[in-house]
Protein backbone atom coordinates (compact mmCIF):
# COMPACT_ATOMS: atom_id res chain seq x y z
CA UNK A 1 0.00 0.00 0.00
CA UNK A 2 1.28 3.05 -1.48
CA UNK A 3 -1.02 5.48 -2.00
CA UNK A 4 -4.42 6.87 -1.29
CA UNK A 5 -6.12 4.97 -4.14
CA UNK A 6 -4.78 2.09 -2.27
CA UNK A 7 -6.00 3.18 0.79
CA UNK A 8 -9.83 3.63 -0.64
CA UNK A 9 -9.40 -0.07 -2.71
CA UNK A 10 -8.59 -1.73 0.97
CA UNK A 11 -10.61 0.28 2.95
CA UNK A 12 -14.11 -0.66 0.41
CA UNK A 13 -12.57 -4.67 0.74
CA UNK A 14 -12.23 -4.61 4.54
CA UNK A 15 -15.52 -2.81 4.40
CA UNK A 16 -17.25 -5.69 2.92
CA UNK A 17 -18.38 -3.05 0.34
CA UNK A 18 -15.96 -5.09 -1.98
CA UNK A 19 -15.60 -8.46 -0.41
CA UNK A 20 -17.67 -11.35 0.04
CA UNK A 21 -21.28 -10.20 1.24
CA UNK A 22 -22.52 -10.91 5.00
CA UNK A 23 -25.39 -13.51 5.27
CA UNK A 24 -26.54 -12.20 8.70
CA UNK A 25 -27.20 -8.18 9.81
CA UNK A 26 -25.53 -9.25 13.10
CA UNK A 27 -22.47 -10.30 11.22
CA UNK A 28 -21.93 -6.94 9.61
CA UNK A 29 -22.12 -5.38 12.76
CA UNK A 30 -19.86 -7.68 14.74
CA UNK A 31 -17.66 -7.56 12.27
CA UNK A 32 -17.46 -3.77 12.05
CA UNK A 33 -17.56 -3.55 15.69
CA UNK A 34 -20.37 -0.79 15.80
CA UNK A 35 -22.64 1.05 13.19
CA UNK A 36 -23.67 4.30 13.28
CA UNK A 37 -27.36 4.46 13.50
CA UNK A 38 -29.60 7.87 14.41
CA UNK A 39 -30.61 7.73 11.06
CA UNK A 40 -32.73 4.59 11.06
CA UNK A 41 -33.52 3.78 7.28
CA UNK A 42 -30.42 4.67 6.23
CA UNK A 43 -28.17 2.41 9.03
CA UNK A 44 -30.58 -0.29 8.10
CA UNK A 45 -29.22 0.71 4.02
CA UNK A 46 -25.56 0.41 5.36
CA UNK A 47 -26.23 -3.32 6.37
CA UNK A 48 -28.37 -4.02 3.58
CA UNK A 49 -24.81 -2.59 1.42
CA UNK A 50 -22.89 -5.59 3.23
CA UNK A 51 -24.95 -8.29 2.58
CA UNK A 52 -26.23 -10.01 -0.72
CA UNK A 53 -29.38 -8.72 -2.59
CA UNK A 54 -31.40 -8.82 1.29
CA UNK A 55 -34.85 -6.76 1.32
CA UNK A 56 -35.07 -4.10 4.20
CA UNK A 57 -37.93 -6.45 5.56
CA UNK A 58 -34.77 -8.75 6.72
CA UNK A 59 -32.60 -6.23 8.89
CA UNK A 60 -35.78 -4.91 10.50
CA UNK A 61 -36.65 -8.53 11.34
CA UNK A 62 -32.90 -8.63 13.17
CA UNK A 63 -33.99 -5.69 14.92
CA UNK A 64 -37.50 -6.86 16.14
CA UNK A 65 -36.02 -9.91 17.37
CA UNK A 66 -32.97 -7.89 18.91
CA UNK A 67 -30.10 -9.42 17.08
CA UNK A 68 -28.71 -6.49 16.71
CA UNK A 69 -29.23 -3.54 19.30
CA UNK A 70 -29.40 0.40 19.02
CA UNK A 71 -28.27 2.52 21.48
CA UNK A 72 -26.15 5.15 22.52
CA UNK A 73 -22.62 4.07 22.63
CA UNK A 74 -19.52 6.05 21.93
CA UNK A 75 -19.07 9.71 20.51
CA UNK A 76 -21.99 9.97 21.82
CA UNK A 77 -24.60 8.97 19.14
CA UNK A 78 -27.03 5.87 18.03
CA UNK A 79 -25.41 2.87 16.81
CA UNK A 80 -25.93 -1.11 15.83
CA UNK A 81 -24.50 -3.52 18.28
CA UNK A 82 -24.82 -6.95 18.61
CA UNK A 83 -26.42 -8.42 22.10
CA UNK A 84 -23.01 -10.42 22.13
CA UNK A 85 -20.92 -7.28 22.34
CA UNK A 86 -23.00 -4.33 23.94
CA UNK A 87 -21.94 -4.68 27.67
CA UNK A 88 -18.32 -4.35 27.62
CA UNK A 89 -18.49 -1.45 25.22
CA UNK A 90 -21.19 0.26 27.26
CA UNK A 91 -18.35 -0.65 30.08
CA UNK A 92 -15.62 0.84 28.06
CA UNK A 93 -17.42 3.76 26.25
CA UNK A 94 -19.68 5.11 28.79
CA UNK A 95 -17.86 6.99 30.88
CA UNK A 96 -16.60 8.62 27.58
CA UNK A 97 -20.08 9.73 27.18
CA UNK A 98 -21.38 10.55 30.63
CA UNK A 99 -18.37 13.17 30.40
CA UNK A 100 -19.65 14.14 27.23
CA UNK A 101 -22.59 14.72 28.60
CA UNK A 102 -21.75 16.37 32.22
CA UNK A 103 -22.51 19.98 31.16
CA UNK A 104 -26.14 19.12 30.10
CA UNK A 105 -26.77 16.69 33.00
CA UNK A 106 -25.95 20.25 35.45
CA UNK A 107 -27.87 22.37 33.08
CA UNK A 108 -30.97 19.76 33.52
CA UNK A 109 -30.63 19.35 36.79
CA UNK A 110 -29.13 15.82 37.24
CA UNK A 111 -27.21 13.79 39.02
CA UNK A 112 -26.22 10.16 40.19
CA UNK A 113 -28.72 10.21 43.06
CA UNK A 114 -31.54 11.35 40.31
CA UNK A 115 -30.35 8.53 37.95
CA UNK A 116 -30.50 5.97 40.66
CA UNK A 117 -34.30 6.81 41.29
CA UNK A 118 -34.77 6.85 37.56
CA UNK A 119 -33.16 4.28 36.78
CA UNK A 120 -35.19 2.00 39.49
CA UNK A 121 -38.50 3.06 37.67
CA UNK A 122 -37.63 2.66 34.12
CA UNK A 123 -36.45 -1.03 34.84
CA UNK A 124 -39.55 -1.66 36.83
CA UNK A 125 -41.57 -0.64 34.02
CA UNK A 126 -39.87 -2.63 31.50
CA UNK A 127 -39.77 -5.60 33.50
CA UNK A 128 -41.56 -8.67 32.15
CA UNK A 129 -40.44 -7.49 28.43
CA UNK A 130 -42.89 -4.71 28.39
CA UNK A 131 -42.30 -2.81 25.65
CA UNK A 132 -42.04 1.35 25.88
CA UNK A 133 -41.85 4.40 24.01
CA UNK A 134 -39.64 6.78 25.55
CA UNK A 135 -42.83 9.25 26.17
CA UNK A 136 -44.45 6.11 28.05
CA UNK A 137 -41.47 5.97 30.12
CA UNK A 138 -41.85 9.69 30.60
CA UNK A 139 -45.23 8.70 31.82
CA UNK A 140 -43.89 6.39 34.18
CA UNK A 141 -41.30 8.93 36.07
CA UNK A 142 -44.25 11.62 36.70
CA UNK A 143 -46.29 8.87 37.95
CA UNK A 144 -43.05 8.26 40.46
CA UNK A 145 -42.86 11.72 41.05
CA UNK A 146 -39.61 12.79 38.95
CA UNK A 147 -40.21 15.51 36.26
CA UNK A 148 -39.03 14.11 32.77
CA UNK A 149 -40.06 15.94 29.82
CA UNK A 150 -38.52 17.36 26.74
CA UNK A 151 -34.58 17.33 26.71
CA UNK A 152 -34.95 15.98 30.36
CA UNK A 153 -36.67 12.88 29.70
CA UNK A 154 -33.85 12.20 26.63
CA UNK A 155 -30.88 12.95 28.80
CA UNK A 156 -32.47 10.54 31.52
CA UNK A 157 -33.53 7.64 28.98
CA UNK A 158 -29.98 8.30 27.73
CA UNK A 159 -28.58 7.49 30.73
CA UNK A 160 -30.34 4.76 31.39
CA UNK A 161 -28.86 3.04 28.33
CA UNK A 162 -24.86 3.86 29.41
CA UNK A 163 -25.97 2.62 32.39
CA UNK A 164 -26.52 -1.12 31.09
CA UNK A 165 -30.68 -0.66 32.42
CA UNK A 166 -31.88 -0.21 28.92
CA UNK A 167 -31.84 -1.07 25.08
CA UNK A 168 -33.82 -1.19 21.88
CA UNK A 169 -36.80 -3.03 21.86
CA UNK A 170 -39.39 -3.66 18.93
CA UNK A 171 -40.61 -0.83 16.93
CA UNK A 172 -44.22 -0.51 17.24
CA UNK A 173 -45.38 0.41 14.42
CA UNK A 174 -43.22 3.45 13.38
CA UNK A 175 -42.44 4.27 17.16
CA UNK A 176 -39.13 2.92 18.08
CA UNK A 177 -39.46 0.89 22.29
CA UNK A 178 -37.08 0.60 24.79
CA UNK A 179 -36.59 -3.12 26.65
CA UNK A 180 -34.83 -3.94 29.27
CA UNK A 181 -31.32 -5.06 28.56
CA UNK A 182 -31.16 -7.82 30.81
CA UNK A 183 -33.86 -9.26 28.92
CA UNK A 184 -32.79 -8.40 25.83
CA UNK A 185 -29.22 -9.52 26.24
CA UNK A 186 -29.06 -12.06 29.18
CA UNK A 187 -26.30 -13.43 30.69
CA UNK A 188 -23.72 -11.78 27.82
CA UNK A 189 -20.00 -11.93 28.83
CA UNK A 190 -18.30 -9.17 29.83
CA UNK A 191 -14.62 -7.88 29.20
CA UNK A 192 -11.61 -6.05 31.30
CA UNK A 193 -11.06 -3.11 30.31
CA UNK A 194 -7.90 -3.76 29.20
CA UNK A 195 -9.44 -6.48 27.12
CA UNK A 196 -11.98 -4.38 25.90
CA UNK A 197 -9.78 -1.30 24.45
CA UNK A 198 -7.57 -4.55 22.74
CA UNK A 199 -10.80 -5.53 21.51
CA UNK A 200 -12.40 -2.72 20.13
CA UNK A 201 -8.73 -1.53 18.02
CA UNK A 202 -8.97 -4.99 16.91
CA UNK A 203 -12.12 -4.67 15.77
CA UNK A 204 -11.35 -1.25 14.69
CA UNK A 205 -8.18 -1.28 12.42
CA UNK A 206 -9.40 -4.72 10.98
CA UNK A 207 -12.97 -3.26 9.80
CA UNK A 208 -11.87 0.02 8.92
CA UNK A 209 -8.64 0.09 8.06
CA UNK A 210 -5.96 1.42 6.11
CA UNK A 211 -6.30 3.74 9.00
CA UNK A 212 -4.66 6.28 11.18
CA UNK A 213 -4.62 6.46 15.59
CA UNK A 214 -6.64 9.77 15.02
CA UNK A 215 -8.70 8.38 13.17
CA UNK A 216 -9.64 5.70 15.94
CA UNK A 217 -10.02 7.88 18.68
CA UNK A 218 -12.14 9.96 16.54
CA UNK A 219 -14.66 6.47 15.93
CA UNK A 220 -14.82 5.06 19.00
CA UNK A 221 -14.49 8.03 21.25
CA UNK A 222 -11.73 7.15 23.55
CA UNK A 223 -9.03 9.44 25.05
CA UNK A 224 -6.29 9.78 22.57
CA UNK A 225 -4.62 7.41 25.88
CA UNK A 226 -6.63 4.86 25.83
CA UNK A 227 -6.80 5.20 22.11
CA UNK A 228 -3.02 4.76 21.66
CA UNK A 229 -3.08 1.77 24.93
CA UNK A 230 -5.79 -0.25 22.42
CA UNK A 231 -3.34 0.19 19.69
CA UNK A 232 -0.01 -0.98 20.98
CA UNK A 233 -1.43 -4.27 22.50
CA UNK A 234 -2.64 -5.40 19.18
CA UNK A 235 0.02 -3.87 16.95
CA UNK A 236 1.79 -6.61 16.11
CA UNK A 237 -1.04 -8.24 14.42
CA UNK A 238 -1.33 -5.00 11.40
CA UNK A 239 1.10 -3.62 9.48
CA UNK A 240 2.20 0.02 8.92
CA UNK A 241 2.65 2.56 6.17
CA UNK A 242 3.02 6.30 6.01
CA UNK A 243 1.82 7.92 3.67
CA UNK A 244 1.68 11.86 2.93
CA UNK A 245 3.24 11.88 6.35
CA UNK A 246 0.52 9.91 8.43
CA UNK A 247 0.77 6.36 9.75
CA UNK A 248 -1.77 3.66 8.65
CA UNK A 249 -2.61 0.46 10.18
CA UNK A 250 -4.31 -2.30 8.14
CA UNK A 251 -4.02 -5.67 7.98
CA UNK A 252 -1.85 -8.00 6.32
CA UNK A 253 -4.07 -9.99 4.28
CA UNK A 254 -3.06 -9.63 0.81
CA UNK A 255 -5.72 -7.14 -1.40
CA UNK A 256 -8.12 -8.61 -3.92
CA UNK A 257 -7.08 -6.86 -7.33
CA UNK A 258 -9.42 -4.33 -8.32
CA UNK A 259 -11.81 -5.20 -10.96
CA UNK A 260 -11.37 -3.71 -14.66
CA UNK A 261 -14.98 -2.89 -14.09
CA UNK A 262 -15.69 -0.04 -11.90
CA UNK A 263 -18.28 -0.40 -9.03
CA UNK A 264 -20.40 1.88 -7.55
CA UNK A 265 -22.41 2.23 -4.40
CA UNK A 266 -25.22 4.60 -2.95
CA UNK A 267 -24.47 5.50 0.46
CA UNK A 268 -26.34 6.22 3.14
CA UNK A 269 -25.86 9.54 5.68
CA UNK A 270 -23.39 8.06 8.75
CA UNK A 271 -22.30 5.24 6.96
CA UNK A 272 -18.81 3.77 8.29
CA UNK A 273 -16.87 3.83 5.08
CA UNK A 274 -17.52 7.83 5.42
CA UNK A 275 -18.04 8.82 9.18
CA UNK A 276 -15.24 6.47 11.04
CA UNK A 277 -12.58 8.27 9.74
CA UNK A 278 -11.20 11.94 10.93
CA UNK A 279 -9.14 12.29 7.80
CA UNK A 280 -11.52 12.10 4.65
CA UNK A 281 -8.94 12.87 1.65
CA UNK A 282 -7.82 8.90 0.82
CA UNK A 283 -11.77 9.02 -0.49
CA UNK A 284 -13.13 12.88 -1.06
CA UNK A 285 -11.33 16.01 -3.12
CA UNK A 286 -10.89 18.49 -0.41
CA UNK A 287 -12.78 20.56 -2.70
CA UNK A 288 -15.99 18.86 -2.80
CA UNK A 289 -16.26 18.78 1.41
CA UNK A 290 -19.07 21.37 2.07
CA UNK A 291 -21.50 19.89 -0.50
CA UNK A 292 -20.84 16.40 1.10
CA UNK A 293 -21.40 17.99 4.33
CA UNK A 294 -24.21 19.62 3.36
CA UNK A 295 -25.55 16.38 2.11
CA UNK A 296 -25.52 14.54 5.56
CA UNK A 297 -22.57 12.10 3.94
CA UNK A 298 -25.35 10.87 1.98
CA UNK A 299 -22.79 9.94 -1.10
CA UNK A 300 -22.07 8.46 -4.40
CA UNK A 301 -19.23 6.49 -4.41
CA UNK A 302 -17.43 4.98 -7.52
CA UNK A 303 -14.13 2.45 -6.65
CA UNK A 304 -14.03 3.99 -3.49
CA UNK A 305 -14.06 7.86 -4.19
CA UNK A 306 -16.64 10.15 -3.17
CA UNK A 307 -17.85 11.44 -7.06
CA UNK A 308 -21.39 13.25 -6.06
CA UNK A 309 -24.12 13.45 -3.43
CA UNK A 310 -27.91 11.52 -4.36
CA UNK A 311 -31.23 12.29 -2.54
CA UNK A 312 -34.62 10.21 -2.55
CA UNK A 313 -38.32 10.40 -2.22
CA UNK A 314 -40.42 7.80 -1.08
CA UNK A 315 -43.30 7.78 -2.91
CA UNK A 316 -46.47 4.82 -2.02
CA UNK A 317 -44.59 1.84 -4.76
CA UNK A 318 -41.46 4.19 -5.93
CA UNK A 319 -38.31 5.93 -5.08
CA UNK A 320 -37.10 8.42 -6.50
CA UNK A 321 -33.22 9.21 -6.95
CA UNK A 322 -31.68 12.29 -7.82
CA UNK A 323 -28.07 12.08 -8.37
CA UNK A 324 -25.68 15.46 -8.25
CA UNK A 325 -22.29 14.35 -9.44
CA UNK A 326 -18.97 16.86 -8.84
CA UNK A 327 -17.71 16.23 -12.24
CA UNK A 328 -19.00 14.30 -15.39
CA UNK A 329 -18.70 10.35 -15.46
CA UNK A 330 -17.91 7.83 -18.16
CA UNK A 331 -20.40 5.62 -20.02
CA UNK A 332 -18.90 2.54 -17.88
CA UNK A 333 -19.17 4.62 -14.10
CA UNK A 334 -22.62 5.79 -15.88
CA UNK A 335 -23.97 2.18 -15.76
CA UNK A 336 -22.21 1.04 -12.42
CA UNK A 337 -24.18 4.20 -10.55
CA UNK A 338 -27.42 2.77 -12.31
CA UNK A 339 -26.90 -0.62 -11.08
CA UNK A 340 -26.23 0.66 -7.75
CA UNK A 341 -29.82 2.75 -8.04
CA UNK A 342 -31.22 -0.44 -9.00
CA UNK A 343 -30.41 -1.68 -5.99
CA UNK A 344 -31.16 0.55 -3.59
CA UNK A 345 -34.45 0.07 -5.41
CA UNK A 346 -34.75 -3.66 -5.00
CA UNK A 347 -33.19 -3.59 -0.84
CA UNK A 348 -36.36 -1.21 -0.82
CA UNK A 349 -39.07 -3.36 -3.26
CA UNK A 350 -39.67 -0.20 -5.05
CA UNK A 351 -40.01 0.81 -8.23
CA UNK A 352 -36.70 3.37 -9.20
CA UNK A 353 -37.65 6.57 -10.92
CA UNK A 354 -34.94 9.16 -11.97
CA UNK A 355 -35.26 12.55 -10.38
Amino acid sequence: MKTNPDIAHQRLYNQHLAAAPFEKPEEVVQWLGAVQAQEYAHAKWALGLRMQDVPDTVIEQAFTTGAILRTHVMRPTWHFVTPADIRWLLALTAPRVNAVNAYMYRQLELDDALFLQSNAVIAKALEGERYLTRLELGAALAQAGLVAGGMRLGYIVHRAELDAIVCSGPRRGKQFTYALLDERAPQVKTLERDEALAELARRYFTSHGPATLKDYSWWSGLTAADAKAGLEMVKSHFEQAVIEGNTYWFSPHVLTPAGASPTAHLLPAYDEYTIAYKDHRAILDPQYLKQVISGNGIVIVINGHIVGTWKRILKKDMVIITPTLFTPLGQAEDQALNEAVLRYGKFLDLKVTPG
